[in-house]
């Protein structure tokens, strides 16, 4: 039995269309707060310095951004919550 199969029966989406929703209402979420919250200052946050010379880590907001483009969605939709929760319904 192949997962695409039962996923079809029991009306789940695929795990990382999940996530990638998951993680774009919680970005939304924080987005409409104040900017007196800390994790709305945290969100854009730049340390200060340079980063390792390794290979550099995605952060939050860069995954974030291409999770945007694969959906199409613009930042400035996140304004309207109800709007930004129907885009990201997938099961």
């Amino acid at each position: 039995v192949q997962n695409e199969f039962i996923r079809g029966t029991v009306h789940v989406g695929r795990f990382g269309d999940k996530v990638r929703e998951v993680r774009l209402r919680w970005f939304g979420h924080v987005q409409r707060r104040n900017m007196g919250y800390i994790s709305r200052r945290m969100l854009r946050m730049e340390p200060p310095g340079r980063r390792k010379r390794e290979r550099t880590r995605r952060r939050f907001m860069d995954v974030v951004k291409e999770d945007m483009q694969v959906d199409g969605v613009k930042e400035a939709d996140v304004e309207d919550r109800g709007v930004w929760r129907r885009m990201f319904r997938c099961g």
